[in-house]
């Protein structure tokens, strides 16, 4: 570090905002220095006496100096009402420049504060700083604005000659923490914040996934937690390959990065002899316009081969149309080679932030509902959909609205080639009733186009209970489901969530007691426990779900809650209890997880003349049920069913989040009668893989 004799701080702008409902004040701050200044002057000897300051006390750091960089930086910071200065926020390039301001910042003296209405008030202020520069000049900015020099037609003409060469370009310093951006569905990446989003006291909301950046980086700071990580590496391609994005621009008001990525595995089925792999070949890219607009995309081209059991569920689902398979939560597959499949998936979204209040979302990809790692309300299992979200965040609440579409590619109601469109639309609203007690009301509504309805307007109303639209459109053109969820802080480090699914609400048949159809409800009960018995990073959850049979489906069968042959919400569709239990543990770069899974399943029989419906698939007609009353979890072709699993891996690059990893998958599924799909079944599964973790894979079907 040196005194920086050429680095000037220039003074841009100093925009005023105070505690007001006039959104000013009568009173500037005043410094010791300005105590026999006149009050129509004080913003004057203000503005001049903290430029003083600074520049006589900022030491330019040295990385400043050998970069030789030039560009600017920004300080936001308060006058409080003792008349403290506070830094709220710095934007810069090197975290050595914030580190700096702070310094300096923490050096002012108390001074007087502002006034309104003859009180003490506190005010903030943006200071932009331009680097180098020499010694300051003193000069005075109105409030809320600049000092403008008139610049004659012939200048501005001259100025416009040299625009290209005057685009400024500043390197990139992870803009993408403090974006509005969507973090990509991870449990892994998002294991590692969860701790620090549930502690006691914070304001915030955690059902709502996936998570923007900016609303996690107030609690969970991203550039601090990968600083702590980065290998020194000074060459382009140890720092590409260790630490950063490959392609990132910068400019005054935009940023973007662009990778490439895969999702390389070679594995193998040794119970059912089969060599498995995955070949997926990826670009992503992701960038901010202004401080409002941001966006992500990217772009998947994937063949793969996998277990057994996997491979025969794809099959399963396969869509109308001549594909053999559907990757379950990738996308429908066309044939390779001979036993392969061919599957391509697009995802991305652009996301608005008009105000602090509100974030408005569109795009095609994924949305998650609840605190645990399966939801009964709307999960990642099945496959990208279009959908627009609004979020709306103030005081203790979070609403969020969605509207879907989604498709049924069933060949029994696909209409000329295409397939049957369907739309939904869910309202989610949190509320953080204490510090420590979270509560969420959900209500999701699903209707097809019938009668060339398309997307119903009347479901477009953010506040509208959706029951009532249902009935004035027809109880059998919608199909509405309510649910419930809370969570409970004991500690910052143990939690526990619960959610309550009901599909069709009739409390004679819920609270009865005699198993009917009706009684179409499910819940969830979990407990997460961070740093687990004084490990740091060690993350145990246990979670409980049951599921009564015909939940989730419907009497007309387009209207189930699912989406491109799989379920919206629990993986295991309905008719089924299960406990998992998952530890996670990480060390820098290294990673584990561990996971089991048992559950008791009831399917279809579909077999010796058996075609009664017993509540298990959601896409099964309810007027082949098995019978009005007597229905219980499980019911049918009850089978046994164990599911455990193993990874553990190395993050190569935390930017992309870029790892290697192995795994290792036993299964074992023991059904009551064995028939042509459900039959009894072990596969042990071993796994190696290079990965741009990007979204979840389910293998615990």
């Amino acid at each position: 570090m040196k005194n920086i004799a050429s680095f000037l701080i220039l003074l841009l702008s100093i925009s005023v905002y105070a505690q007001s409902s006039t959104n000013s004040f009568e009173k500037y701050p005043v410094f010791s220095e300005c105590s026999e200044t006149a009050i129509a002057d004080l913003e004057n000897c203000f503005n001049n006496t903290l430029q003083k300051f600074v520049f006589a006390n900022f030491k330019m750091p040295e990385i400043v100096s050998s970069e030789k960089y030039q560009g600017k930086m920004s300080v936001f910071f308060e006058v409080d009402k003792e008349g403290q200065f506070k830094i709220l926020y710095t934007d810069a390039v090197y975290s050595e420049l914030k580190e700096e301001a702070i310094r300096v910042f923490g050096l002012l003296p108390k001074i007087t504060s502002a006034t309104y209405n003859g009180n003490p008030a506190y005010v903030q202020f943006t200071m932009p700083l331009m680097v180098p520069l020499n010694a300051p000049t003193l000069i005075a900015a109105s409030e809320g604005g600049s000092v403008n020099t008139p610049i004659s037609e012939d200048k501005k003409r001259e100025a416009l000659v040299n625009e290209y060469d005057a685009l400024e370009k500043f390197p990139y310093a992870n803009e993408e923490y403090r974006s509005n951006i969507n973090i990509p569905l991870s449990h892994h990446k998002y294991s590692r914040f969860d701790p620090a989003l549930n502690r006691v006291g914070l304001n915030n909301h955690t059902a709502q996934k996936p998570y923007i950046y900016s609303e996690v980086n107030k609690y969970y700071n991203f550039e601090g937690e990968n600083k702590k990580i980065l290998k020194n590496k000074s060459s382009w391609l140890g720092r590409k390959w260790w630490n950063e994005h490959l392609i990132s621009l910068k400019g005054k008001d935009y940023w973007l990065t662009v990778d490439p990525g895969v999702d390389l595995q070679v594995g193998k089925d040794f119970d059912a002899d089969i060599d498995t792999y995955n070949n997926t070949r990826l670009v992503y890219t992701q960038g901010g316009i202004g401080k409002s607009i941001s966006f992500f995309a990217v772009i998947f081209e994937s063949q793969g081969r996998f277990a057994g059991y996997f491979n025969r569920f794809a099959e399963s689902i396969k869509p109308d149309g001549g594909n053999p398979a559907i990757i379950p939560g990738r996308g429908i597959a066309k044939g390779f080679k001979e036993d392969s499949y061919d599957y391509p998936v697009a995802t991305g979204h652009v996301s608005y932030t008009p105000s602090k209040a509100f974030n408005i979302q569109l795009g095609h990809g994924k949305i998650f509902l609840g605190d645990g790692y399966r939801s009964l309300l709307l999960s990642d299992n099945a496959s990208s959909y279009p959908f627009f979200k609004i979020n709306t965040t103030f005081w203790k609440l979070k609403y969020t609205n969605t509207w879907m579409s989604l498709r049924d590619v069933r060949s029994d109601v696909t209409v000329d080639g295409s397939f049957r469109t369907k739309f939904m639309s869910n309202h989610y609203l949190s509320y953080n009733i204490t510090k420590r007690l979270n509560v969420g009301l959900f209500e999701s509504v699903l209707w097809e186009n019938d009668n060339d309805r398309g997307f119903d307007f009347n479901y477009i109303n953010p506040i509208i209970f959706y029951r009532a639209i249902e009935f004035s459109t027809g109880s059998r053109g919608g199909n509405a489901l309510i649910g419930l969820t809370t969570k409970y802080k004991f500690t910052d480090r143990i939690n526990a969530y619960g959610q309550l699914i009901i599909d069709e609400f009739s409390s004679s048949d819920i609270f009865g007691g005699n198993g009917s159809y009706k009684n179409k409800t499910g819940y969830q009960l979990g407990l997460k426990y961070y740093n687990a018995f004084g490990v740091d990073n060690l993350y145990l959850q246990g979670e409980y779900n049951r599921v009564r049979p015909f939940t989730y489906s419907h009497n007309s069968v387009v209207l189930n809650y699912g989406h491109a042959n799989q379920s919206m919400a629990h993986t295991l569709g309905a008719n089924f209890s299960e406990f998992i239990f998952l530890a996670r543990y990480n060390y820098g770069r290294i990673y584990a997880d561990a996971k089991v899974v048992v559950a008791k399943r009831g399917f279809e029989f579909n077999a010796n003349g058996d075609g009664a419906f017993y509540g298990g698939n959601i896409y099964g007609t309810e007027d082949d049920r098995i019978g009005e009353l007597g229905n219980d979890v499980a019911q049918g072709n009850t089978t046994d069913f164990f599911h455990g699993e193993f990874q553990a891996g190395y993050v190569l690059n935390p930017a992309t989040n870029f790892k290697i990893y192995g795994s290792f998958i036993y299964r074992d599924f023991n059904p009551m009668e064995d028939t042509e799909t459900v039959f009894k079944n072990q596969t042990t599964w071993l796994n190696f893989g290079l990965r741009t973790d990007l979204f979840n894979w389910y293998y615990d079907f």
